[in-house]
């Protein structure tokens, strides 16, 4: 895929989601929970959102994936990343697909104001700058529950 294609895919305001989203066990039964849905367009792209919030370690995960190169676009939060030059980015942090570094750069960007505890208000500002049009619902993951002993 070029940066072309890639800005093509970005930059399409057709994308979207028309049902609700609901976050599930991980399989691997870690305290993580996931969520996976195609996403629509007018363009055709094979394109699905992976999400993964594991409250016990502080993270959320947002990944536009093309079906036929892999993760495209990502938005990460609360783990640092280490770039293809050398520098650290820090734990909000974004990947952008590139003909170079394919997803493995990523850059910090401060328009995703919400903490990683709210992954609801991070998923709206995810599809605002993914250029997702979701006509549906996501309700927040359920609450782990701890053990009595």
């Amino acid at each position: 895929m070029t940066d072309g294609e890639f800005a093509s895919i970005l930059s399409d305001d057709t994308k979207r989601i028309e049902q609700d989203l609901a976050w599930n066990e991980d399989e691997d039964h870690s305290p993580a929970f996931e969520f996976r849905v195609n996403v629509d367009s007018t363009g055709g792209w094979p394109l699905f959102v992976k999400g993964r919030y594991n409250a016990a370690a502080g993270t959320l995960n947002y990944a536009l994936i093309l079906k036929t190169e892999g993760r495209i676009y990502a938005l990460d939060l609360g783990k640092d990343h280490h770039n293809p030059q050398c520098d650290q980015v820090g734990e909000k942090h974004k990947h952008i697909w590139t003909e170079r570094y394919r997803d493995k750069k990523a850059y910090v960007r401060t328009d995703v104001t919400a903490p990683v505890s709210d992954p609801v208000v991070v998923w709206k500002e995810f599809c605002i700058e993914a250029r997702i049009r979701h006509n549906g619902r996501m309700t927040g993951p359920p609450a782990i529950q701890k053990e009595l002993w």
